[in-house]
């Protein structure tokens, strides 16, 4: 098994430079994350799995039952609690995404069939950009099972992080763009120490990369000399 996800993952990185360092090709940014990718507003939006539709049903429940737990903590046992749901209630469930399923692909039919080439052309750009935002994020996830370093912050990245949860706004949208108009007035003096905060993280990024490329150059040469690469059961998982 992680013979094979060495294997995925050296299609996404590579050897490069005198010392032959790793680099990841996978560079996400909470810009990005942020910004609106697609321009086709009134395409018919995916209906939820029946977790995630239960989910949003009962996390304010759950929350005002488990007040000690953090977001994290609560999303777990909320999960717990999910895989332990008696079969008739998860039913239930189910059987609600089924249905709103079915009518998601009655709309997107009728939606794809009222389409000009100009715009059919746009949401088959869209549909790429979602399957590399979600590519990259599979590699990302699997670098980080390898322990993968985190990415070096921005001053600006720390700065949102820090004030997210107290900046006001209805969605995330509207308060990484208040914060972006808060980032744009602030003082140099304030924004001095976001800097160096920034200039810490990034020594401390490159410290650990070093580290990580080592061993992974290593688990790689090691995966290549005992064996030519890996089996066709594999290469499916």
């Amino acid at each position: 098994m992680a013979v094979a996800l060495v294997a995925r993952l050296l299609a996404s990185v590579s050897v490069s430079g005198p010392r032959g360092i790793l680099r990841c090709n996978v560079t996400p940014s909470l810009e990005k994350c942020f910004s609106k990718y697609f321009s086709s507003d009134s395409c018919p939006k995916r209906p939820l799995p029946s977790y995630l539709a239960f989910l949003n049903k009962q996390r304010d429940h759950y929350k005002k039952k488990y007040p000690e737990l953090n977001n994290q903590q609560l999303m777990k046992e909320i999960g717990r609690i999910w895989r332990e749901l008696p079969e008739p209630e998860k039913q239930h469930y189910e059987a609600i995404a089924k249905s709103e399923w079915d009518r998601y692909k009655e709309q997107m039919a009728k939606y794809k069939s009222e389409l000009n080439p100009a715009e059919e052309a746009t949401l088959k750009q869209e549909k790429r950009i979602r399957r590399q935002i979600r590519k990259e994020a599979r590699i990302k996830k699997e670098l980080t099972a390898f322990g993968k370093p985190k990415k070096c912050r921005s001053s600006f990245n720390i700065f949102v992080s820090e004030h997210f949860q107290e900046v006001k706004g209805t969605s995330n949208k509207e308060k990484f763009h208040a914060l972006c108009e808060e980032w744009k007035n602030l003082p140099s003096s304030q924004k001095q120490v976001y800097s160096q905060l920034a200039e810490d993280d990034k020594i401390r990024y490159e410290n650990e990369m070093r580290s990580w490329e080592q061993q992974m150059k290593a688990r790689i040469t090691s995966c290549l000399q005992n064996r030519e690469g890996p089996t066709k059961q594999e290469r499916r998982m």
